[in-house]
C-alpha cells in the first residue's frame, strides 16, 4: 500500500500526473467507450460483451472489449477508481510492453475462459458481463499472493486468518452490495490473479530479449511519454512503496488528512462551496438519469399467491341488465338528500342479503363544515370467520365534485354478484361515501378507532383486518379505452406495488391498457417517463389526497383507484371482471401484501425505480447544506483578523535586541511549524465559540414557524388571500428587522462574523438533519424542499457591500416559501386549470392538515421557513455597529 501519511491535494496531483503510459491508455479507453455507448444507434454492450453463447472463431474480439464497456458512468468511475492504482503498481513493475501483452492476452483471455466454461458447460447460463472489475480482482489476488509471502497471517482476536483470503472476502462483499455483480466473474479474476502470483503462469509473460529489441527498434522510452521500460522497471518507481502494516497506514492517512483540512484555511474557504455546489448538480442529474434503462426496472409480482389473470372472470351476461337496473335508481336519486341516497341504498342492500351499517361524521375547517353519513354493506365470506375483510368503495361524488353514477352501479352489481360465490375467503365490505374527501377518511378512521368521537360517529358494524381496497370512479358516459390507475396516498405514502401490478395484469389479461398519472399516450419514451416521474412526485410532494384510496394507505392498507379513460369499446361488465380479477387474488393472500415495494417512483406501467436507486439523489442535495455546516462550525473556531502592527523599536531597546538575537538561534522545522507560522501572520488563531445566542435564535426562528402555521390553520377562508398577502409583505422586511434587532451592536468584527458563522453552521445543520430524514419518508417532499434551500448555502457570511446586499435581498425573496407558494397556486390555477389561487390553495392545506393529517404545512412552515429567515439575517450582515476595538486596529493619539 502506498505511503500516504503526508498526503495531499499536491501530492495526488502529482501521483496522477505520473501515472505510467499503460494505465493512463486503459483510463482513456474506458472513457471513450463510456461515450460511446451514449450514442443510440449501436449497441454497445451487446457488440462488445463477453456473452457465453455468442462466442466463436469471429467473435474472440470480445475477449478484449468486454474489461473496457460498462453499463453507466458510476460503473465505470468506480472500476477505474480501483483499477488505476493496482494496475500503475503492476506497470511499474513489469513495464509498458509487458502489461500490454498480458491484459490483452493471457491475463484476460484465462479468467474469461473460466468464467464461459462455468456459466456455459457446468451451469448452462448465458449470463453477459463487462466491465473492469474482473482486472481489479486479478490484480488484487496478485497483491494478496505477495502480502501472504511477507505476511501470512492476519491477527483478529484470537484468530489467525490467512492473508491470501482478502480478496474472496472483498468478492463476497461486492456480491452482496451489488447483486446485480457477477459472483462467477470475480471468481476468475481472483482465480487467475493466484496463479500469477504464485508464478504458474510466468511463462505467459513475453521474454524479455524480445521486448528489448522492439523497445531499441521503435525507440519507445523517447519517444513516448511516461512508457515504462523493460531495463527501466522497479517495484515502487512511481511512489508506489510497499508496507507491512496495512491498517496502520490507512489510519495515519486519515488522522494526517483530517489534521491538514483543519490546518489548511484555503481549503475551509475553497472546497466546501464547490463540494456542495457538486452535490446539488450530482443530485438533479442522478434524478434526470432515472427514467434510462440503466437505472429502473421492469415491474414484477413479488408475492406467488396473487396469481393475477389466472383464473377466468364470469361477470358479464345478465349482470349486465342488473347494472343497467342499479343505475336507473341512480338516477332518479340524482337530486336527492344524503338522507334520502342511504335510505334508498340501504333497501337495496338488505334485499340482497347484506348487514348494513350508517355512520354520521361533521368536519370543520377555515370556518366551512363538512358533514354527512356514509353507508356501509358486509359480506360475509362463506369460507373465512371475519378476520379478514377487502373493501370496495364507491362515493357518491368523486374528487371533481362529479356524480358516480356508473361507478356506484356497478358496484352495486359487483356485490349482488359476489354474493353468488362461495369462494370468498375473506369478507368484502362495500362502502358509499357522500364523496371522495371527507367520508372515507371518517369511515377508515372509525373503523381503526383513531376518530374524534366529537366529530365522527362509531361504526355500528365491523369486520376483520382490511387487506385491501379498490375504489371506482367512473363518472364518464359510453365505453371506455383503458383504465387509470390512481395510486398516491396522502403525505407521500404509497400501496405496495404488487397491488398496481397485479391490476395492470388483470387489465391487460381483458385487453385494456393502464395509464398512471393522467398520461393518456406513453410511448415509453424518456420524456414520457421523466414526465411521468415528475407528476408523481409532484402528488407526493404535495401530500394531499388523490382519491378515497387515499385514506386508507395511512393505515397500511393497500388501495387504489380505478378510473375509465378515453373513448374505446370496452364497456362497464370489462371494467368489473377487472375488479373481479383484483379481489380475487386479494382473496388467495394468506396475508398483508410486504415482499413487493413501498418506496418506488414509477415510469410507466410496467417500469419502476426503488428507493434505494432514487434516494441518492435526495440525499446529496440534504447533504450540500450538512457539509457547509460543518465547514462553517470549523471556521468558526478560528479568528480571522490581521494582526496589529508592531510598535517601532528604539535603537537601545534592550527587549528589542534580545528579540532579534535570540530570533538567530531559532529554527522552524517541520510542515506544521511552516503552516503555524503562515496562520500566525495571517492572524488566524484559534479562539472560543459562543455557541447560546446562535443556537438560541435557530431554535426559536423554528418555533416562530408555529405563527404561519396557526394562522393559515384558522384564519377564515374568505379572508385567507388578504392576510396571506399581508404575511407577504411582512416576511419580505422580516429579515431586515431581525439581522438589527438580534445581533447585539457591542460585538467586534471578528464577533460579528463568528456569530453568523454559527447562526447558519446551526440553521444548515438543523435543515440537512430534517430533510435527510423527510427523504426516507416522502423522498419528493425532501427533494423540492432541498432545491428550493440550496441557495441558502451559498448565502455569504461575511459583510458584504450594498449592491450584494440588494442582490442576495432579490434572490431570497424570489425564493421565499410565501413566493413559491404564490407562484405555484397561480401557475396551478391558470395554466393548469387546478385550484382557484392562492386561498384555494391554503385553504386546501389547512383542510388536509385538520382531516387528512397532512404534514406538509408543517414542513413549510416549521422547517423551510425558519431555515430562511436565517439565512435572510446571515445574508444582510447581521446589523449592528462594532465597538471602538471592533476593528482589531490601534489609535495613536
Amino acid at each position: 500500500m502506498p505511503n500516504i501519511q503526508g498526503f495531499s491535494m499536491l501530492r495526488a496531483r502529482s501521483y496522477v500526473l505520473r501515472l505510467p503510459l499503460f494505465t493512463r491508455g486503459l483510463v482513456v479507453a474506458i472513457s471513450a467507450f463510456w461515450l460511446a455507448g451514449l450514442v443510440p444507434m449501436w449497441d454497445l454492450r451487446q457488440w462488445g460483451a463477453l456473452i457465453p453463447d455468442q462466442m466463436n472463431i469471429f467473435t474472440m474480439y470480445r475477449l478484449n472489449t468486454f474489461p473496457l464497456i460498462h453499463l453507466n458512468f458510476f460503473h465505470a468511475i468506480l472500476n477505474v477508481l480501483a483499477l488505476t492504482p493496482l494496475m500503475e503498481r503492476f506497470e511499474a513493475e513489469f513495464g509498458t510492453l509487458t502489461s500490454l501483452s498480458l491484459f490483452f492476452g493471457p491475463l484476460t483471455m484465462i479468467p474469461a475462459f473460466m468464467y464461459i466454461f462455468v456459466e456455459r458447460i457446468i451451469l448452462r447460463g448465458n449470463t453477459s458481463v463487462v466491465g473492469a472489475s474482473m482486472w481489479v480482482f486479478l490484480l488484487l489476488g496478485i497483491e494478496a499472493i505477495r502480502t501472504y509471502k511477507t505476511n501470512p497471517h492476519l491477527v483478529i482476536g484470537t484468530h489467525n486468518i490467512p492473508t491470501w483470503v482478502s480478496p474472496l472476502v472483498m468478492v463476497v462483499v461486492v456480491k452482496a452490495l451489488m447483486p446485480s455483480s457477477s459472483l462467477f466473474g470475480h471468481m476468475s479474476g481472483v482465480a487467475t490473479g493466484y496463479l500469477f502470483g504464485l508464478g504458474y503462469l510466468k511463462f505467459v509473460a513475453p521474454p524479455e530479449k524480445v521486448l528489448r529489441w522492439i523497445e531499441g527498434r521503435l525507440n519507445l522510452l523517447a519517444r513516448l511519454p511516461h512508457y515504462v521500460s523493460v531495463d527501466q522497471k522497479t517495484y515502487g518507481r512511481f511512489g508506489v512503496l510497499p508496507t507491512s502494516n496495512p491498517t496502520s497506514a490507512l489510519a495515519l492517512f486519515l488522522l494526517s488528512s483530517a489534521l491538514v483540512m483543519r490546518r489548511n484555511d484555503r481549503l475551509l474557504r475553497i472546497a466546501p462551496p464547490y463540494i456542495s455546489l457538486a452535490c446539488v448538480v450530482v443530485g438533479v442529474v442522478w434524478l434526470f438519469l432515472l427514467p434510462l434503462n440503466d437505472y429502473s426496472r421492469r415491474t414484477y409480482i413479488s408475492e406467488n399467491a396473487l396469481l393475477p389473470g389466472q383464473v377466468h372472470a364470469y361477470f358479464g351476461g345478465s349482470d349486465q341488465n342488473v347494472f343497467r337496473a342499479y343505475r336507473h335508481e341512480i338516477d332518479a336519486l340524482k337530486d336527492s338528500s344524503n338522507i334520502e341516497v342511504n335510505d334508498s341504498l340501504e333497501n337495496i342492500l338488505t334485499g340482497v342479503g347484506l348487514k348494513v351499517g350508517r355512520q354520521n361524521y361533521t368536519y370543520h375547517s377555515l370556518g366551512e363544515t363538512y358533514s354527512g353519513e356514509n353507508i356501509y354493506a358486509v359480506l360475509q365470506a362463506p369460507r373465512g370467520d371475519a378476520t379478514e375483510a377487502i373493501v370496495l368503495v364507491a362515493p357518491w361524488r368523486n374528487m371533481r365534485d362529479e356524480l358516480n353514477r356508473n361507478g356506484l352501479a356497478l358496484s352495486l352489481a359487483l356485490t349482488r354478484y359476489f354474493k353468488r360465490w362461495s369462494l370468498w375467503s375473506k369478507d368484502i365490505i362495500l362502502v358509499v361515501p357522500p364523496d371522495s374527501r371527507t367520508g372515507i377518511q371518517a369511515w377508515v378512521d372509525a373503523y381503526h378507532d383513531a376518530h374524534d368521537p366529537r366529530q365522527v360517529a362509531p361504526l355500528p358494524l365491523k369486520s376483520g383486518a382490511l387487506q385491501g381496497a379498490v375504489a371506482l370512479d367512473y363518472p364518464q358516459e359510453g365505453r371506455f379505452e383503458s383504465i387509470h390507475i390512481v395510486y398516491d396516498g396522502v403525505n407521500g405514502q404509497l400501496p405496495n406495488l404488487d397491488l398496481i401490478n397485479s391490476v395492470v395484469n388483470i387489465a391487460n389479461g381483458q385487453g385494456q391498457g393502464s395509464r398512471l398519472q393522467r398520461m393518456w399516450r406513453h410511448n415509453d419514451s424518456y420524456d414520457d417517463r421523466l414526465r411521468t416521474m415528475l407528476r408523481g412526485m409532484v402528488n407526493q410532494g404535495l401530500g394531499h389526497s388523490t382519491g378515497a384510496h387515499s385514506s386508507f394507505i395511512p393505515y397500511h392498507v393497500d388501495a387504489v383507484t380505478i378510473q375509465p379513460v378515453g373513448q374505446g369499446w370496452h364497456d362497464e361488465m370489462g371494467l368489473g371482471r377487472v375488479v373481479e380479477g383484483t379481489f380475487r387474488s386479494l382473496n388467495n393472500l394468506l396475508e398483508k401484501l410486504h415482499q413487493s415495494f413501498f418506496f418506488y417512483l414509477l415510469m410507466n406501467k410496467d417500469r419502476f425505480v426503488s428507493i434505494g436507486t432514487y434516494l441518492p439523489s435526495a440525499m446529496l442535495v440534504a447533504a450540500n447544506l450538512t457539509i457547509m455546516a460543518i465547514t462553517l462550525w470549523m471556521r468558526s473556531g478560528y479568528s480571522e483578523e490581521e494582526p496589529p502592527a508592531p510598535e517601532p523599536r528604539q535603537p537601545g531597546d534592550v527587549a528589542s535586541t534580545l528579540t532579534d538575537s535570540g530570533s538567530r538561534d531559532i529554527k522552524v522545522e517541520g510542515r506544521d511549524a511552516a503552516a503555524a507560522t503562515a496562520a500566525t501572520a495571517k492572524g488566524s488563531k484559534p479562539v472560543e465559540r459562543d455557541i447560546f445566542l446562535p443556537l438560541g435564535l435557530v431554535v426559536g426562528s423554528h418555533l416562530l414557524g408555529a405563527v404561519p402555521l396557526f394562522v393559515f390553520n384558522h384564519t377564515p377562508s374568505n379572508m385567507l388571500t388578504p392576510v396571506f398577502t399581508l404575511f407577504t409583505a411582512v416576511n419580505a422586511l422580516l429579515p431586515h428587522l431581525a439581522s438589527r434587532l438580534l445581533t447585539p451592536a457591542s460585538l467586534t468584527a471578528q464577533q460579528r462574523r463568528q456569530f453568523r458563522q454559527l447562526l447558519k453552521s446551526f440553521s444548515l445543520l438543523l435543515l440537512g438533519m430534517f430533510l435527510s430524514t423527510l427523504a426516507t419518508l416522502n423522498f419528493s417532499l425532501a427533494l423540492l424542499v432541498g432545491l428550493l434551500a440550496a441557495p441558502l448555502t451559498f448565502t455569504p457570511t461575511a459583510h458584504a457591500g450594498p449592491a450584494a446586499r440588494v442582490a442576495y435581498t432579490l434572490v431570497l425573496n424570489a425564493l421565499s416559501p410565501p413566493a413559491v407558494v404564490a407562484v405555484g397556486a397561480t401557475v396551478a390555477a391558470r395554466y393548469l386549470g387546478e385550484g382557484g389561487g392562492v386561498g384555494h390553495l391554503l385553504a386546501e392545506a389547512a383542510f388536509g392538515w385538520r382531516v387528512w393529517g397532512l404534514y406538509t404545512p408543517l414542513v413549510v412552515w416549521c422547517v423551510w421557513w425558519p431555515a430562511w429567515l436565517v439565512g435572510g439575517v446571515v445574508a444582510l450582515g447581521g446589523g449592528g455597529r462594532s465597538s471602538s476595538g471592533g476593528t482589531g486596529k490601534a489609535k495613536v493619539a
